[in-house]
């Protein structure tokens, strides 16, 4: 018991530390999971580092190399200045766009990921050259492919249905998917008109010479690499929007034909890969793996039962669910660990409807996705443009996740009861 307060204490401290000193919060993590691992827990230091998530990082790899390739070698730019000029010079309108392509594509069946991977990039290269702030083109692009996520295609939202059919509540797939879109949607568009939002619909081509040089640069000649580069890439689109391929080995696949195509300088592109971004956020899964080993996540969740009543129980359970999430995997950890409480928890509680309580779980833990501990969250942080303060940004989208605890748990007792 006591190894389980220690490592929730651990991810206490780094995450504080995170916010407060220039530590990398991932080198930060890794060491406090080794110190408590091997020296305090007696594990094996094999054990403790298999909780590296070798997925997340090949995802994280091999999109932002094959990204990097295409901002290195000019594609990604002309790509995104055409898609500014469809905007008729309207920054307001960039991040509306960004949003119903991202919920488009993650509602069809790519996911949160795959889509994040796609968009991430652009949608951040048009900010950075639009004048946009990274954190509102984030949020409403983030949010975008989050409205989408629990989609009976996408496969959080397989997991979720999956988990609530196994328990009796079946048959509510697309109810599931509607509560989460319009919470993503109202939490995005909210968040993206009481943060500045309103002021990018005053400006626009004449009146602002970086949207205005943007709107002509679509005059750029698209050269052999350029094409070549753009067929990668609708390449890697096809294979992991329509046949679900691994988004990590599909973007590694693609990126090292398109160096052996000589598209790009390789030096060049591998430097360009954010490094720090990539340690950060897997570092800190290796802490919240020694979590979930430590039964710490075990007895976050334990005390949930000892508070709860019938009229607070779904913003409770809400917040837990959100709050886990913002260090863990919804569709790996949350999901399965919360779900098949709900008709314990409904019956315990003088009967209640199992359903709204499994909503409230299942929305609050995407809800809080953005993170940017959360591999959505990194693809964003990731792709932000040269210039960009990523400390700043890292922390920004760590507030925003934690934020989405509480205002979740609120929207859960509004939509739910």
């Amino acid at each position: 018991m006591s190894l389980a307060w220690l490592s929730i204490g651990a991810l206490i401290l780094a995450v504080t530390l995170s916010c407060t000193t220039a530590v990398n919060i991932g080198i930060l993590s890794l060491s406090l999971a080794l110190i408590i691992g091997v020296w305090v827990g007696d594990m094996s230091t094999a054990t403790v580092l298999a909780g590296f998530p070798t997925s997340l990082f090949t995802t994280l790899l091999g999109v932002t190399l094959l990204f990097s390739i295409a901002e290195c070698n000019g594609t990604l730019s002309r790509v995104t200045s055409r898609a500014v000029s469809l905007c008729r010079g309207h920054a307001g309108m960039l991040p509306m766009m960004f949003f119903m392509v991202g919920f488009v594509i993650s509602t069809i069946g790519a996911g949160a990921t795959p889509a994040s991977a796609l968009l991430a990039p652009p949608a951040m290269a048009v900010a950075g050259r639009a004048g946009i702030p990274p954190l509102l083109m984030a949020v409403m692009a983030g949010n975008g492919v989050l409205a989408g996520t629990l989609s009976p295609f996408s496969p959080t939202g397989i997991v979720a249905n999956g988990v609530m059919e196994q328990i009796g509540l079946d048959g509510v797939e697309w109810y599931t998917f509607g509560f989460n879109a319009f919470a993503h949607a109202l939490v995005g568009f909210g968040t993206f008109f009481l943060f500045g939002g309103l002021k990018l619909f005053r400006r626009k081509n004449n009146a602002d010479p970086e949207l205005n040089t943007m709107a002509t640069m679509h005059n750029e000649v698209m050269e052999k690499q350029h094409w070549i580069t753009m067929a990668g890439i609708a390449v890697f689109i096809v294979l992991v929007a329509g046949f679900s391929f691994d988004v990590g080995m599909v973007g590694l696949i693609m990126a090292t034909i398109l160096v052996l195509l000589k598209t790009v300088d390789e030096g060049k592109a591998i430097k360009n890969i954010p490094w720090r971004v990539i340690l950060m956020v897997t570092g800190v899964s290796v802490l919240i793996s020694l979590l979930n080993e430590t039964d710490g996540l075990e007895l976050i969740t334990s005390g949930i039962a000892n508070i709860a009543t019938p009229g607070t129980i779904n913003p409770i359970v809400a917040f837990a669910a959100g709050l886990i999430s913002v260090y863990s995997s919804t569709s790996g950890v949350v999901l399965p660990a919360f779900l098949p409480m709900v008709p314990s928890l409904a019956e315990q509680l003088g009967g209640m409807d199992p359903l709204n309580i499994a909503w409230a779980m299942a929305v609050n833990a995407s809800l809080v996705d953005l993170s940017s501990l959360s591999t959505v969250g990194a693809l964003y942080i990731a792709s932000a443009a040269p210039g960009t303060d990523t400390r700043k940004f890292f922390n920004a989208l760590l507030a925003w996740g934690m934020s989405m605890t509480v205002i979740g748990a609120l929207l859960s007792k509004v939509m739910f009861g």
